[in-house]
């Protein structure tokens, strides 16, 4: 079993996360892809290397959170909630169930601050700008992204949680830095039911392996 909180799994969750990554951003991602043809190709790796940027920003902010409950009965609650968010988010991904929905709402209110601001950036006509714009639109309301937040945090350290939303953010390139390229095949692919299923099960198999059982049952 792939150890709970590693660079490897953050990789393998972004991985499988990234139909839900196409059906977020995937529309502005393809906008850049599809732009001007001397600077797109620059201009898409500028905007999901501001992306990640985002993640990495997100994930110290709850690393910092997750170090001031380490060591207590919160930290049981913590990794709890995030294996229920990691269930939530394979059940979504395999198409079962689309709860993880709701989450999303909880970051509406601070996309309405950002989003005037990442609008001003469009159309994009330089590396600068798509940095920017990939900065700004990695805090679009996104329960993937939140899920993979919570998991994080558990690690209980800025840097290390950081480190892992960057990762994360990596497992989602293949499928974002297709978009406009090879956008319809890794669309097909991602819609495969098939496919779907077993992305689905492998990220519930991760959330079951996060929630600390022995730690509820010891309270």
């Amino acid at each position: 079993m792939i150890e709970s909180l590693s660079i490897s799994t953050a990789i393998l969750l972004g991985l499988l996360g990234s139909a839900h990554c196409l059906g977020m951003c995937g529309g502005i991602a393809a906008t850049i892809a599809l732009g001007q043809q001397k600077n797109r190709i620059p201009n898409l790796i500028g905007y999901n290397f501001g992306r990640l940027l985002s993640y990495a920003v997100a994930g110290a902010l709850v690393g910092s959170i997750g170090v001031m409950v380490k060591d207590s009965s919160l930290a049981i609650m913590l990794r709890t909630i995030a294996g229920l968010l990691l269930i939530a988010m394979g059940l979504y991904v395999a198409q079962w169930w689309k709860g993880l929905t709701h989450v999303e709402r909880l970051g509406s209110k601070l996309w309405t601050f950002i989003s005037p601001a990442a609008s001003k950036l469009l159309p994009v006509k330089n590396i600068k700008q798509a940095l920017l714009l990939g900065f700004f639109w990695g805090w679009l309301p996104c329960g993937l992204v939140y899920s993979t937040l919570i998991w994080s945090a558990t690690a209980n350290d800025p840097v290390k949680s950081a480190s892992l939303m960057f990762a994360f953010g990596i497992g989602t390139l293949p499928a974002m830095l297709s978009t406009g390229m090879l956008a319809k095949q890794m669309q097909a692919l991602l819609s495969n039911r098939n496919v779907q299923h077993i992305a689905g099960l492998m990220i519930i198999i991760f959330g079951f392996y996060t929630i600390p059982f022995n730690g509820i049952i010891g309270i």
